[in-house]
């Protein structure tokens, strides 16, 4: 299961900095999400993936000792997703609003000066 989304995530990766790389902003956007998912199953695979296994601990132990699924990086991959959804938002009216007033989605045109036209 873990090379399986390892595999998946090196994808993400790859598919998000490609993204990042073409001049278009609408794929700007796109690769910056691909790479947030990509990172947010990073950090769900280092806190171990482990089935019906709680980490919760009897009265009767002082320690854990079994293998236990940690709960802190899908809290932090609950609050990243949130964060990415509000940055993502304001990403998209963002560009809507630059395609308004440049009436072009190309970075390399947006970034000429009106001396350059």
């Amino acid at each position: 299961m873990e090379i399986l989304l390892v595999i998946i995530i090196g994808l993400l990766y790859a598919a998000g900095i490609y993204m990042m790389l073409r001049r278009s902003l609408v794929k700007l956007i796109i690769g910056l999400i691909l790479l947030g998912n990509g990172a947010n199953l990073l950090i769900f695979l280092l806190g171990k993936i482990v089935k019906g296994q709680p980490p919760i601990i009897a009265s009767s132990e002082k320690m854990l000792g079994e293998l236990y699924a940690d709960p802190v990086p899908q809290a932090l991959i609950l609050t990243a997703i949130v964060i990415s959804f509000g940055l993502q938002a304001f990403a998209i009216i963002l560009v809507k609003r630059a395609y308004k007033v440049v009436k072009t989605d190309d970075l390399d045109e947006m970034n000429a000066t009106d001396e350059d036209l």
